[in-house]
């Protein structure tokens, strides 16, 4: 290799790990685009990066260094991974959901998007210990403080606020106790065969788990790369599941795992069996 095929190299690294750093991830095929360099190019350099302590590789792309059990990304990091994997499982997830029914959703950025897809469900009842997918039914409404009609009831918990806006802790798990729904769209950090659903946050967990207590079935939304990922505190298993909602990008042989230990693997945009 050259001084100046070195150098290239050096600035490309650098231009990538800006990237990672600015926005909390990045994707190859984003990097691929951006470079106008090649796929294999791109993996190399992640590589480099990798062994030197400067990133972190996951399926597909990289995220910045962190204590994996332990770092809780803010919404704003996390809102930039998957956002297109993030609408497909929201829209599928939104098919799930009749009118009139009652149901929850968690925190977290695909519970975000779904909450938008929601808007034109009539006459729901929408539980939730997310600051921002309560936003989202607030700003639905119009001007002069009337309510359009077939409006989402919705219950915020109230809480402690955690970095990925989710309200947790005694207040949040006292009010979700006394409540019932038939539906509960939940949002992870992690799942896998030997942790189940985990999380970084430990009042977390355990509102979570006071959610899926008060739900009759329980809908996970995760995108493919949540698959492997292990946080601090696990507060579920995967046979405590009813359906999962993906993407495409989950590799077929974790599919096969999966259905091994959940009822129901729903993969936005494909034709289900």
């Amino acid at each position: 290799m050259t001084d100046n095929q070195n150098l290239l190299a050096e600035q490309r690294r650098a231009l990538i790990l800006d990237e990672v750093r600015r926005r909390g991830g990045v994707r190859v095929n984003e990097l691929t685009r951006r470079l106008s360099v090649s796929d294999m190019t791109i993996r190399r350099d992640l590589d480099a990066l990798a062994r030197q302590g400067m990133l972190a590789k996951v399926h597909g792309g990289a995220v910045p260094v962190v204590e994996a059990s332990t770092h809780e990304p803010g919404f704003e990091a996390k809102s930039v991974l998957e956002p297109s994997a993030k609408d497909e499982i929201a829209r599928a997830a939104a098919a799930l959901v009749a009118p009139g029914s009652a149901i929850a959703l968690s925190g977290g950025t695909t519970t975000y998007a779904l909450a938008r897809h929601l808007l034109d469900v009539p006459d729901l009842t929408v539980v939730t210990n997310s600051v921002r997918v309560a936003d989202v039914f607030h700003e639905a409404q119009p001007a002069g403080g009337e309510s359009r009609r077939g409006a989402a009831t919705v219950v915020l918990t109230g809480g402690m606020r955690t970095p990925s806006d989710a309200l947790v802790g005694p207040v949040a798990d006292r009010a979700v106790r006394s409540l019932h729904f038939d539906l509960l769209f939940l949002g992870v950090h992690g799942i896998s065969v030997e942790a189940g659903l985990s999380t970084p946050n430990l009042a977390e967990a355990e509102t979570n788990g006071c959610l899926m207590r008060s739900a009759r079935r329980v809908v996970v939304v995760a995108d493919h790369t949540k698959w492997g990922t292990v946080g601090l505190s696990s507060f579920a298993a995967l046979d405590e599941v009813d359906t999962w909602v993906t993407d495409p990008g989950l590799p077929e042989t974790v599919r096969a795992e999966v259905v091994e230990h959940l009822p129901g693997l729903v993969v936005a945009g494909e034709e289900q069996a």
